[in-house]
């Protein structure tokens, strides 16, 4: 990695570009009682093989 003599700033943003955040929690709280969720596909296919055995 070489390092430049001449230090580059940050490039200042486009017009028009709008950088819009926004926090959003991916958790989901699931109730103890609640029923177990389906399993996905491949899941099915490792408990039929083990069925097959």
């Amino acid at each position: 990695m070489s390092v430049s003599s001449s230090p580059r700033g940050e490039k200042p943003g486009k017009p028009g570009a709008r950088w819009d955040t926004e926090l959003r929690t991916t958790e989901h709280v699931i109730d103890d009682d609640a029923p177990d969720p389906k399993p996905n596909r491949e899941t099915r296919r490792a408990i039929a093989r083990r069925r097959k055995r």
